[in-house]
């Protein structure tokens, strides 16, 4: 009747979790997770054990059965407060906190989990602590010579973390290897990196530490930067073309004027006389920006031919010398 009670106590706290999911974020629902299914687990080993003795079972012993109890309370438990814990990181990530230190701090508690459930019923599996206090100094030696790289990536992940170059979601590149792309995720050993035709990109954590990284997702403008060429016929109106695209810009909403916005009539070109446009748009979207620049080029279009002015292309002067008999 015992185990039947913790099967419907169990079945019961699950199918109240379906209809109520805010329920299975609470510490309170996995602490009674563990508590009914350890109960169902201890309940079952007892009447085992009683079989045992009862019938006389030669084939099963009943440390046996004692390890394997054991071994499923410390999966169970486990599992529960892993799940725990990626619900919680599913619930900040949800209320805006940043992706990175979620996952981050999720891995983190993930780790001190295992190491202290470890610690907790390593005696129960064989593993005394003086073991693991050896294992951690002369084993830890060796699996470090062994793993070196593994090593690196490691605590290569773990400076990523701390200094921050990039964050998951952002944009990246590397002017020193061919890699460019949207950041998907931060791993212990891996980055993963999903580049602009959509391929996956894995790059261990330690390349990040030999490279220059640039990360143009944290860029506050974008840049529009063009040279036009007049014809040398129009030198005359050089300067009210350069005047007017000025205002243009300084009163165009896309464009911020309080960074740097040049307009000048700068080189003497072969063929044509050229005027610098540099400023830089307020929004750093790479569509948004599109749609501006695209509305300043064809509003500069505008202002040369209404001052009767034409674009320049490419020409050359011949000279032919008449000769006289």
């Amino acid at each position: 009747m015992l185990v039947l009670a913790c099967l419907l106590v169990s079945i019961g706290l699950r199918f109240y979790a379906h209809r109520h999911s805010q329920l299975t974020h609470s510490i309170i629902f996995h602490l009674l997770q563990i508590t009914v299914r350890c109960t169902l687990v201890l309940v079952v080993k007892q009447y085992i054990q009683m079989a045992i003795v009862e019938f006389h079972w030669k084939y099963v012993a009943i440390r046996d059965v004692d390890f394997l109890a054991i071994l499923m309370i410390v999966l169970i438990v486990m599992r529960e407060l892993f799940l725990l814990i990626n619900r919680l990181e599913y619930n900040q990530i949800q209320k805006g906190k940043n992706q990175t230190s979620s996952r981050m701090i999720s891995r983190v508690l993930k780790l001190t989990t295992f190491v202290v459930i470890m610690l907790l019923f390593g005696e129960h599996f064989g593993i005394s602590m003086s073991g693991l206090i050896t294992f951690g100094g002369i084993g830890g030696i060796a699996i470090g010579l062994a793993g070196k790289d593994i090593l690196s990536n490691f605590f290569s992940g773990i400076m990523l973390y701390f200094d921050r170059p990039f964050n998951i979601g952002d944009w990246v590149s590397s002017p020193d290897r061919n890699i460019e792309g949207t950041v998907t995720e931060i791993g212990w050993r891996l980055t993963k990196i999903i580049t602009f035709d959509h391929r996956p990109l894995y790059v261990p954590n330690s390349v990040f530490s030999t490279i220059i990284v640039e990360n143009p997702g944290r860029m506050t403008h974008r840049r529009i930067e063009t040279e036009i060429g007049l014809r040398y016929e129009d030198a005359n109106k050089i300067a009210a073309i350069v005047n007017d695209i000025r205002t243009m810009l300084q009163q165009h909403n896309g464009i911020d004027s309080s960074q740097t916005l040049l307009v000048n009539f700068n080189q003497f070109s072969n063929s044509s006389l050229n005027i610098l446009v540099y400023c830089f748009t307020k929004t750093v979207k790479w569509a948004e920006w599109l749609e501006i620049q695209e509305e300043v080029y064809l509003k500069i279009v505008d202002i040369v031919h209404g001052h009767g002015c034409h674009f320049a292309l490419p020409s050359r002067a011949l000279y032919f010398k008449k000769e006289t008999s």
